[in-house]
Parts: structure tokens; sequence; C-alpha cells
């Protein structure tokens, strides 16, 4: 554990406007599905205290490709915004203070797996008997109930459970991944999305109460009318790979150089306008592509067209003409052209901030924006325990003698 001052200097760097600035947040899971809701609440100004083990800490700390010291590029984002105390919750004291910490709070976090809580002492029962406007985040591979709520369920369980592993890919091989882990990131905005309304509902009850999310079921809450597709019509849905099915033309096509550009052009209109600029006015008018169900039927063959069309041109070319036309259409982006890019300048969606280890640092800003108390990077993702003191004596009422007892016996 190291007692250091807060990063966050008092006068310089990105001031406190969020609309989140009078809540107090105790973040207790590790990994992603628990954290990215503590950083989305932090972002947007609340109070985030994370309690993490005071020995190694959140594992996302060495997560990802591996940089001096041991540290992770993925733990400045994932988190910033936070206080780091370093508390260890399997002793008696470590969940004494916790629960005195929580007392005070207006949202708790919390990501293991169903039943760790209770076994601790700090169940829901238990904390709101001592803070009944207490809101608690419970996020979880299968939610709190059911036959399987007892099972460990990682971001891609839940992904396979939900529907999406099965769609995502090349209909020729396995299912693919993301690129991302999309399960738990969807969990977590579930989780905040359950506090925001919960704590409204606050405001005329006065009373708080558990927000149960799922990683199953909040990717299921983003898979459309897959069910209910089969459901009237027993169609199941394939992997189709980077074409909808019925949808075109919508598809990623190729350029000179070997570059690949996006292009959507499936609404009636704007097919018209990309016939235009391919010269094509015959494509209009063919039977086979003159409106959205026939250009359905024969998706492959109007790609093929397209495809032989684009790959005559270089990107940049073909993206300035069809941007003159009216046509959606987009390069494929990586970070280094997210670097480069006038839309995310002119819209700060990439901040830099400073690290003490890395210097200044890169990242994506808080989103959404907010007209009036908008959301910032105010420091990055802090040492293990660095606010241990700080807050024991400030929330909890400990005094130097007491820090350095509960230091020598481990608990912080």
């Amino acid at each position: 554990m190291t007692d250091q001052p807060s990063p966050e200097p008092p006068d310089t760097g990105p001031r406190n406007t969020g609309p989140l600035a009078d809540l107090v947040v105790v973040e207790m899971g590790t990994l992603i599905a628990g954290p990215f809701a503590g950083q989305i609440l932090g972002d947007f100004g609340a109070e985030v205290i994370k309690l993490e083990d005071p020995k190694v800490g959140d594992p996302m700390r060495q997560w990802g490709r591996s940089l001096p010291k041991g540290q992770s590029p993925w733990w400045p984002v994932i988190g910033r915004n936070k206080k780091s105390v370093g508390l260890d919750l399997r002793q008696p004291e470590g969940q004494a203070i916790a629960k005195a910490l929580i007392a005070q709070a207006d949202v708790v976090i919390e990501n293991f797996r169903p039943g760790a809580m209770e076994k601790w002492g700090l169940s829901y029962e238990q904390l709101s008997a001592d803070n009944p406007k207490l809101v608690m985040a419970r996020v979880s591979g299968f939610g709190q109930t059911g036959p399987y709520a007892s099972r460990a369920g990682y971001g891609l369980i839940g992904e396979a459970m939900g529907g999406l592993r099965y769609v995502t890919g090349e209909p020729d091989r396995a299912p693919a991944r993301a690129g991302i882990s999309i399960g738990d990131s969807l969990a977590a905005m579930h989780a905040v999305m359950g506090i925001t309304m919960a704590l409204h509902e606050r405001e005329r009850t006065g009373k708080g109460q558990v927000i149960d999310a799922a990683l199953y079921e909040s990717v299921l809450a983003v898979m459309e009318n897959l069910v209910t597709e089969y459901d009237i019509t027993g169609y199941v849905r394939e992997r189709s790979g980077s074409v909808l099915p019925g949808i075109a033309p919508s598809n990623a096509y190729p350029c000179a150089g070997g570059d690949l550009i996006l292009i959507g052009g499936n609404g009636d209109n704007v097919y018209t306008r990309l016939t235009e600029a391919m010269g094509r006015a015959d494509l209009k008018t063919d039977p086979k592509f003159v409106d959205h169900a026939s250009r359905g039927v024969n998706q492959v063959e109007l790609d093929t067209i397209i495809a032989a069309w684009t790959s005559t041109f270089a990107l940049t070319d073909l993206l300035a003409l069809l941007e003159a036309k009216g046509v959606p259409a987009s390069r494929v982006f990586r970070a280094p052209d997210m670097l480069e890019d006038p839309q995310y300048a002119a819209r700060d969606t990439i901040v830099t901030t400073e690290h003490p280890v890395f210097g200044p640092i890169r990242m994506q800003n808080a989103f959404p924006k907010l007209s009036r108390t908008p959301g910032s990077v105010r420091w990055p993702g802090p040492a293990l325990g660095q606010h241990t003191a700080e807050v024991l004596a400030a929330r909890v009422g400990c005094d130097a003698g007491r820090l350095a007892a509960l230091r020598a016996k481990g608990v912080i």
C-alpha cells in the first residue's frame, strides 16, 4: 500500500462539473464489468472510492500489453477519476471498514460471484439496515437468482448465452469475438442505467434498491428482434460476415492500395446518389436493383459491381467523392486514424492527461456530451492504495495510529 497525495491537483486540470458530483460511490468490483460502471459514474463527477486487495489490487492493473514497471495501459483508463483504497475484505476489520464506508455512500457496485458479499457480511439487507437509501448494483454472469447464478461467468460466456457470439463472424467458420470485451461493457452500461433509474426513484420514496445486472441479459438486450423473429417465423439468424442479409448495398469494399471503405447506400435516395457517383444510371433503373427489396435479393451481385468500381480509387479520393454526393462512407478507423482525424479533434473526443509513470497519455473522453454539466477525465487510474489514508481519515475517522495498526495487520 502507498499513501500518496491525490493526483487531482487543486488548481489545474479539468474541473469537476459533472452532474453526479454530489454522489459517493463505493466500487468493489474487479476486471471490467463492475469497474467500467464505476468509470462511467466517475467520469460524470461521482466520488468513486475503489476498494482493492491491498497486496495485488485489481487485476486490470496488469492486464493487456505490459509496459514499464509491469503497468498496463488499460488501467489508466478504467481506473480514471477513482480513489484507490487498499482493503482486505477477507478480514473482519476490513469488512467493518467497508461497511462503514458504504453506510455513507449513495451507491455500491460489486461484481463478485453471487454469495461473496453475503459471506463477508455485506449483503444488501445488512448494508441497507444502516443506509436505507443505498443503491446497490450487482453485476454477474447470470444474475443473482436462477439455477446458473452460482456459476462463474466472464464476458465471453455472457456473449455466448445472450446470442451475440453465434451471429458474429463469417458463415463458413467458427463464431468470432468482437475484438473487445463487449459483454462486460454492456453489463456495466446496463448497471449504470439501473443506478440512475434507482437514484431517480429514490427522490420520490427515499429508499434504495438493488440493481441485478446479468451479463447474458445485457447482451440479449441489444440483440434486436432475434428471439421474436424466430418465434414468429422460425428463422434462426446466422453469421453473415460484414453484411446484413437483405440490406444492400451496405458493406466494406476494396480500394486501390489495399485499403477498405465502408459504404451504406441501402436507402432508395442514398442508393440513387451512389449510382450517380458511380456514373451508372443503369443501376438505378435495373429491375434487379430498383428498390430496397430487389437489392436485398441480389445483394451479392450488386456488391460485386460496387467492389469493382471502388477498387479503381484511392481511399481518400473516394471518400471525397462520396461525401460530395451525400453518400455515407468511412474508412475503417484504427487508433492512429483517430488521433489524426479532424472530427475527433474538433469535439475533443480524445483527451490528454498526465500519468506519473507514462507522462502525457491520450485516451477517450467522457461520453455522452452534456451541454451544462459535462463529464471529464480529471486524473488517470491511481496507484494501488493511493488514497487509503485520505479516505479512511476523512470518512471512517482513522487517525495515524489506527492506520498504522491496520497496516501492520495487512488490513490496508
